[in-house]
C-alpha cells in the first residue's frame, strides 16, 4: 500500500487475533501494527484478498469485534482496512495510548 493511500499513523502492538472468514472459517494469529483505519497480522493460513471478515483482537483495553476488508497480502503478513465504526472507541483509545508510550525501537 502507498504512502498516499495512508492517512493514519501505526503503531506496533503484537497481541492475539482471531479472523473469521466465510470460506475459510477460523483462523488465529497475532497482530504486527494497528492504526484508527486498520491493521495488519501474521496468519499462516490463506486469505483472498478483496474479502470481508470479522476480525476479534486482543486490545489493552478489552476485545473489539470489527469488520474488515483483506486489502493486502505479503507472504504470512495480511492487511485489513476496518469497514465500520470503530466499536466503543477502544481502537482510536489504543492508538491514543500507544501513541503516548516512548519508543522502543
Amino acid at each position: 500500500m502507498g504512502a498516499e493511500a495512508r492517512h493514519h499513523r501505526r503503531f506496533k502492538l503484537e497481541t492475539d487475533i482471531r479472523v473469521y472468514s466465510r470460506s475459510v472459517g477460523l483462523l488465529k494469529g497475532y497482530t504486527a501494527d494497528i492504526s484508527e483505519a486498520g491493521i495488519s497480522a501474521i496468519l499462516k493460513l490463506t486469505l483472498s484478498v478483496g474479502e470481508v471478515v470479522q476480525l476479534e483482537v486482543d486490545l489493552p483495553d478489552g476485545p473489539v469485534a470489527i469488520r474488515a476488508l483483506v486489502k493486502y497480502k505479503t507472504a504470512f503478513r495480511y492487511g485489513f482496512q476496518f469497514v465500520e465504526p470503530d466499536p466503543q472507541g477502544l481502537i482510536k483509545a489504543t492508538c491514543s495510548w500507544l501513541a503516548a508510550m516512548p519508543a522502543h525501537d
